[in-house]
């Protein structure tokens, strides 16, 4: 890892005295579920992109929300996230998918290449300053010929910008596909201040 993500930096002001901020983000989604909040429509629409029983990394995976939704649609699914906490919460809560506590600018797996990639939750805003392009190079290098890539995050232009994150995409020959405003799949605009980018990895 050369850097310290964002991520580690961050702080929740709802976070209780003495709680971290990823012990914060692990309970408060626990919360939403008991609730019953829909809680899978990143799923849906990565599920519809992908053949069946496809192979799946959850880059960023967090506590393995998006990772179990998938794993229970029938998907063989991988997360990958640089907190341990999370990683550890993923694993009870979410058991099935293979966890890996990984930073994304050092990732490294063994086995087939994936047939999609997802990174969603901000993951990429969340990323050490500086290590944005090689997150990017890191992912295009584990997806299969033909597969894509799907990265959602919030606009960020003093951290990581739609226009970055396109200049990266195409430095490790990833070619964009689809932009949408939000996993239901409405317009993306000027005015967004979210974007589904869909890359796909050219086809042999």
């Amino acid at each position: 890892m050369t850097a310290t993500p964002r991520w580690f930096d961050h702080h929740s002001s709802a976070a209780a005295p003495g709680q971290s901020h990823s012990e914060w983000y692990v309970e408060r989604f626990r919360n939403l579920a008991a609730e019953g909040a829909d809680l899978e429509g990143e799923a849906r629409l990565v599920d519809a992109m992908a053949p069946r029983e496809a192979r799946i990394l959850d880059a960023g995976c967090g506590p393995g929300r998006l990772a179990g939704a998938l794993h229970r649609r029938g998907h063989d699914v991988v997360g990958v996230d640089v907190d341990p906490v999370l990683i550890e919460a993923a694993a009870v809560d979410h058991p099935g998918p293979a966890y890996h506590v990984m930073d994304l600018a050092d990732l490294d797996l063994q086995g087939e290449p994936f047939d999609l990639i997802v990174s969603a939750g901000n993951v990429m805003v969340f990323l050490a300053p500086g290590t944005e392009r090689t997150v990017v190079q890191r992912l295009r290098n584990h997806v299969r010929p033909g597969g894509r890539v799907v990265l959602g995050f919030r606009r960020e232009p003093d951290t990581y910008s739609y226009t970055d994150l396109d200049a990266d995409a195409q430095a490790a020959g990833l070619m964009l596909e689809h932009r949408f405003g939000t996993w239901d799949l409405d317009p993306f605009t000027d005015a967004s201040d979210f974007a589904i980018s869909v890359f796909r990895s050219p086809a042999p």
